[in-house]
């Protein structure tokens, strides 16, 4: 089975705030639901609870068009690996305990542990950085993981998407 990529919230949010804006680029909107229908895209209920706490036009194209396409976390498998996760989390002395607090309350432990429970691609505009210390950036812990993780762009390639 080909893996999906599972899609982290600053993809949704950056695509909708900046270069994909839903005024600008209705077909890069349209792709992610064509290629959720396939199997191919998706995200996780976590996310979708933090790109619809504003009352936006993302919010809307969430609850409308992607509402499908939003996995439940609580499977046991993926329960399992967060909490693989969060041991390792709170086992690195890197990070600070403010930066492990921030990744135990918001949706990234678990959109990492839903790709690794399922063998999918993380999808996230943050990048690896070995020396960080606030923050615990997604694919720090996909590569402690093995978790493979990629950009927006990367997939909409790796999938063949041209936006016309």
């Amino acid at each position: 089975m080909t893996p999906a990529y599972v899609l982290d919230a600053n993809v949704f949010i950056e695509a909708a705030e900046r270069y994909y804006a839903f005024d600008l680029v209705p077909a890069f909107w349209n792709v992610l639901v064509e290629q959720a229908a396939k199997g191919r895209v998706l995200s996780i209920d976590r996310v979708r609870q933090e790109i619809t706490r504003c009352n936006n036009s993302l919010a809307d194209w969430a609850n409308k068009e992607f509402q499908n396409w939003f996995a439940r976390s609580d499977e046991q498998r993926v329960i399992r690996a967060y909490q693989d996760i969060m041991t390792w989390v709170y086992h690195q002395n890197q990070f600070f305990d403010s930066a492990k607090y921030e990744f135990a309350s918001g949706a990234d432990g678990w959109l990492v542990a839903y790709g690794k429970a399922h063998g999918h691609v993380v999808v996230t505009h943050e990048q690896f950085r070995r020396d960080i210390r606030r923050r615990i950036p997604i694919p720090n812990v996909c590569v402690a993981f093995g978790v493979p993780f990629v950009d927006t762009f990367t997939m909409l390639r790796q999938l063949g998407v041209k936006l016309a």
